[in-house]
């Protein structure tokens, strides 16, 4: 690869991990991002220097600013999101819904808005942007995380008419059940009934999966860009129909 930097957000578990193990083993330094900082520092010792930890919120896109310096970022990957619960829109608190907007939209535009302009300048550069299948389907009790991950995979398209020409590709990645604690606290910090309702009864992707159809996207010659994908277990359709919706506890 011609790229040497990247910034993945959100790495400091699963898919962001995954990703970021994949990327050194390419020869990429890694700025993992997080805001885990032992769980950050464990990622460090099992992946080497390659691997360097920024403790940070992906919200604070002046203080990653701060953190990176003059360190010229090749790769950007938008991985970090949140939803701390899935109950309609009106059931949410005010709170709740803000906070889904600002980690899922608001933050990775930050971030583009903040390194785009040296990869324009050096006309090299690759984003990614991990949105979901909730962006095009409907998965009950997601309005503001759909509403959200929709916006981003917007947001992608209008910016590859501004690219076009420039030499900066962007990839939306779309996962669709990916085997992780994403949903942990929407389920109240209950791992057993987390695995249970969304992970046991069919067979759902891994973060090693994302990473693999990553990194041979990265691979690809520079004058390809593989503008949307959806990566989807075999056994989910979209919308999740085929999987039973998990009851709210009350």
């Amino acid at each position: 690869m011609d790229y040497r930097n990247a910034l993945v957000t959100g790495a400091s578990k699963g898919i962001g991990a995954a990703i970021s193990a994949a990327l050194v083993k390419e020869g990429i330094i890694v700025h993992g991002l997080g805001r885990d900082r032992a769980a950050l520092d464990a990622l460090a010792d099992q992946l080497g220097p390659a691997f360097q930890p920024l403790a940070a919120d992906v919200r604070d896109h002046a203080g990653i600013a701060d953190l990176l310096g003059d360190t010229e970022m090749d790769i950007l990957i938008n991985n970090a999101g949140g939803l701390s619960t899935v109950r309609p829109l009106h059931e949410q608190t005010a709170e709740e819904t803000a906070e889904v907007i600002a980690l899922n939209l608001t933050a990775p535009l930050q971030l583009i808005r903040m390194l785009l302009p040296g990869m324009i300048q050096r006309r090299s550069g690759h984003i990614f942007n991990l949105t979901s299948t909730a962006a095009s389907a409907v998965f009950p009790g997601t309005t503001g995380y759909g509403a959200a991950k929709a916006g981003l995979s917007h947001a992608g398209r209008v910016l590859r008419y501004d690219l076009a020409g420039k030499g900066v590709r962007l990839t939306e990645i779309a996962p669709g059940r990916v085997e992780t604690q994403f949903y942990l606290k929407a389920f109240e910090g209950d791992s057993e009934t987390l695995h249970e309702k969304m992970y046991t009864h069919q067979r759902p992707l891994h973060p090693e999966d994302i990473a693999a159809v990553l990194i041979s996207t990265i691979k690809l010659p520079s004058h390809v860009d593989v503008a949307e994908m959806i990566v989807s277990p075999s056994e989910q359709a979209a919308g999740g129909h085929t999987y039973p919706v998990a009851q709210r506890r009350e």
